[in-house]
């Protein structure tokens, strides 16, 4: 096969990844989920929004995060519109992440149908058990591009290159830092692998476990830890506590590592292992040690190792375990039956296309939309309100981000009392967040309620409002600044 045939396979792989993995993401989208977050941040970042009463919301997550200035400052000069931006920046995450499997796949000496077979496992989206991440999303989420950064220094270490995986990683902790982490620990681990018999290596070794035990009772005994009231407002969140989980999780995210180990074990009896091989694997299986160990301090609760998310380690170890799979179902059985080998294949991609076309069909969504989603009368209100005044503060249901498809950050760049999509998961990372948050959703806890013009003031005296925000099928006594088919806007001031 030539080199211009061998790309242009690669080539059609990588679309194969983009499109098929989309559909199974449930088609891309522009301004939902957690980009109720990341919106803003790189907006504020860029001098776009200003949102002077809900920065206090963004700005303990933005301090665990540099990359809102690393986004916001290409926003800023390229002047593209955050919508086309976000599409290009998904177009590079999920055509980079596939990349970086098909690297990570090379480092390890598979073949052309092994590193086919990666790709289109990588497109069946799924989720981390109990982890609260997902293999693949349907938007653009920082921490997919920099976790396709991760997987390509997982593939340079196994290169033995250390330079570049260390490059690698850094630009990783340049667009999610906290994704970065994770990959930094194992590489760090694999590093020292191949020196832990020497004199130098041991040392190396013991020293480093002292400080981590040092570290570890220093975060149960000093560190801050999140009391009852601050644990309420995270609500369901239980993909932060993994003492909570039910059984399948345990056996789910536990079947990692072995399933690491059991595969190497029969990749070094082939006589196919290679050099770097095993340190990478050294460092997967200690960042499973290290969530371990976390489980203590995280029931107690130590607010910083909740916010850490340590049980996120698995993600790294699924794209391993996608590749080793990929491996042992067509070197591995393919030697000894390929008719099976094949078939399996066949049945693979012909079950990630079903899949795709399902989703999107049950979702009622097209493959990609580049604007803004989200309910069309919502969406027209949002740009009217986007026209007013910075400084302005909107009252709304806050449950609109889920009912009407967008946040009213995301969609007006104005402030609003309270996002149940997105505030409490915020709250995580601030106290003080904690006690707003639920201190407005006790305020709000039945919006649908407020039936009264005295009920809307007496809010307003609370929060200080400019506009509010409901259903047009509910009237209110007050004057009227906007109104379509959909939604009404009253003034407040």
């Amino acid at each position: 096969m030539t080199a211009g045939s061998r790309a242009g396979l690669l080539a059609l792989a990588l679309g194969f990844v983009l499109v098929v993995g989309t559909a199974n993401a449930g088609g891309y989208r522009f301004g939902v989920s957690d980009q109720a977050f990341y919106i803003p941040a790189i907006e504020m970042a860029a001098g776009t929004a200003t949102f002077p009463r809900d920065t206090a919301v963004f700005a303990p997550q933005m301090r665990f995060w540099i990359g809102d200035e690393v986004l916001g400052t290409v926003a800023a000069l390229t002047g593209v519109p955050l919508d086309r931006l976000f599409a290009i920046l998904y177009l590079i995450s999920t055509v980079g992440l596939g990349l970086a499997v098909v690297a990570l796949a090379r480092s390890l000496g598979c073949g052309p149908w092994t590193i086919a077979l990666a790709l289109v496992l990588l497109t069946l989206r799924h989720r981390i058990a109990r982890t609260g991440a997902n293999s693949l999303e349907g938007y653009f989420h920082p921490r997919m591009l920099a976790f396709a950064c991760g997987v390509a220094a997982t593939a340079m270490a196994i290169r033995l290159r250390w330079v570049q995986a260390a490059l690698w990683t850094v630009l990783a902790a340049l667009i999610h830092s906290s994704t970065a982490i994770w990959f930094a620990g194992a590489l760090v681990v694999a590093a020292w692998w191949p020196h832990r018999m020497t004199t130098g290596g041991r040392r190396l070794g013991v020293a480093a476990g002292v400080a981590a035990v040092m570290a570890w009772l220093a975060a149960a005994l000093w560190l801050p830890r999140m009391d009852q009231a601050w644990l309420d407002v995270l609500g369901d969140r239980d993909y932060l506590f993994s003492l909570d989980w039910p059984l399948y999780a345990w056996l789910t995210n536990l079947a990692y590592p072995l399933l690491l180990i059991v595969i190497f074990r029969s990749r070094v009896r082939a006589g196919v292992a290679r050099p770097g091989e095993a340190a990478a694997i050294a460092g997967l299986v200690a960042l499973v040690a290290g969530f371990l160990t976390t489980l203590p301090l995280t029931e107690l609760p130590t607010a910083f190792v909740v916010q850490l998310q340590a049980n996120r380690v698995f993600w790294l170890l699924d794209v391993v375990v996608l590749v080793y799979l990929a491996w042992w179902l067509t070197d591995a059985i393919g030697a000894r039956r390929p008719a099976l080998a094949r078939a399996v294949f066949a049945t693979i991609v012909v079950a990630a296309v079903a899949r795709g076309a399902f989703v999107l069909h049950e979702t009622a969504r097209p493959l990609a939309r580049i604007a803004m989603a989200g309910d069309r009368a919502w969406l027209d209100a949002m740009a009217w309100l986007g026209e007013q005044p910075d400084d302005w503060h909107v009252l709304a249901d806050p449950g609109h981000a889920w009912k009407y498809g967008v946040s009213l950050r995301v969609a007006a760049r104005r402030d609003t009392p309270l996002e149940l999509g997105k505030d409490p998961a915020m709250a995580m990372y601030d106290r003080d967040l904690a006690g707003r948050v639920a201190e407005r959703q006790a305020l709000l806890a039945d919006f649908d309620a407020l039936a009264s013009v005295d009920q809307i003031r007496t809010v307003d005296d609370r929060l200080d409002l400019d506009a509010f925000i409901d259903r047009s099928d509910r009237q209110f006594d007050l004057p009227v600044l906007y109104r379509n088919a959909g939604f009404v806007v009253y003034d407040l001031r």
